[in-house]
């Protein structure tokens, strides 16, 4: 079992675009817009049988037709420049109840999907996420970038509205990429493909929900548009983003008057440079999480 191509495909200098679900949907959501917007088409999908379980049994007549699974699928685009290869996982494969992907299974699949950059003589990886921040709903979502190589970080400093995840505030240099999407980075690292995850900012307070995110997929999508030297319209995620501000904005609402004063301080952020201290101390950054932490296990409790 392992990748079944539905044709051959002959591609120019191509990039590989990965995503599966994770906190928001942001990754997903960027690049399956991406796909919708561009016209991709599919042209090849990872086999099933190794990594899920079917989500359901179709019947008819009272016979079993078919067992739908998640899909794994690749798309692609000729855009005249660098063609693009689009990977969508519907699901991230898990072993041993874990909420992300771990393990063999995981390592498999990353395997197959960059055998599938290389074979197509892929330049370079990208992979698409989120980042849980102290950051207000009301605020443009920045994007967190790592790279695997450090030739990248010139090109990632360059970009608007992007931020190296080492250099965030309070981090000391470290950070860690769940699932996929950072095992990726990091197989592609040992077979020297350069790669690079962009992961947009989603605050603290709705991480935990089970909602997307689609405000941070647009900063994602901005950023990843010009590192790709590509031009697409993002009215959708707009729309999008409008429509899950309103249902924010009623759950936001629900959160205590204390807590939330707390939270819409953090819409007067202005983010200092990684050596500066920023407006809001690192006790205060405590607190907030602290309390949000509270907020959350009380309501989960039905308190």
């Amino acid at each position: 079992m392992g990748v079944r191509f539905l044709y051959e495909v002959q591609l120019e200098n191509p990039v590989l675009v990965a995503s599966w679900p994770g906190i928001g949907n942001i990754g997903i959501i960027t690049v399956d817009a991406l796909r919708g917007m561009l016209g991709a088409e599919e042209f090849a999908e990872i086999e099933p049988w190794d990594f899920f379980y079917p989500r359901r049994a179709l019947l008819s007549t009272g016979i079993l037709q078919h067992l739908e699974f998640p899909g794994s699928r690749f798309y692609f685009k000729r855009t005249g420049r660098k063609d693009l290869i689009l990977f969508v996982g519907e699901e991230q494969p898990r072993e041993g109840g874990r909420a992300y992907a771990e393990g063999k299974k995981a390592y498999h699949m990353a395997n197959l999907v960059l055998d599938v950059a290389e074979e197509l003589k892929c330049s370079r990886v990208y992979t698409a996420g989120a980042a849980g921040a102290l950051t207000h709903h009301t605020m443009k979502p920045r994007v967190w970038a790592v790279p695997n190589s450090e030739s990248l970080i010139p090109e990632i400093r360059g970009y608007e509205n992007t931020v190296l995840m080492s250099d965030i505030e309070g981090g000391g240099g470290q950070g860690n990429i769940t699932g996929l999407n950072g095992l990726l980075l990091g197989v592609a690292k040992r077979r020297g493909l350069e790669a690079m995850c962009l992961m947009g900012e989603i605050p603290v307070y709705l991480q935990g929900l089970p909602l997307s995110y689609p405000k941070a997929s647009k900063s994602v999508l901005e950023v990843l548009c010009r590192s790709l030297n590509i031009d697409v319209p993002l009215g959708k995620l707009d729309e999008s983003a409008e429509e899950m501000e309103r249902s924010i904005e009623e759950f936001y609402r629900q959160i205590p008057a204390e807590i939330r004063g707390q939270l819409d301080r953090l819409k007067d952020v202005t983010y200092a440079r990684p050596a500066e201290p920023g407006p809001i101390t690192d006790e205060e950054k405590r607190r907030i999480m602290e309390d949000v932490e509270t907020f959350f296990k009380k309501r989960g409790e039905g308190v």
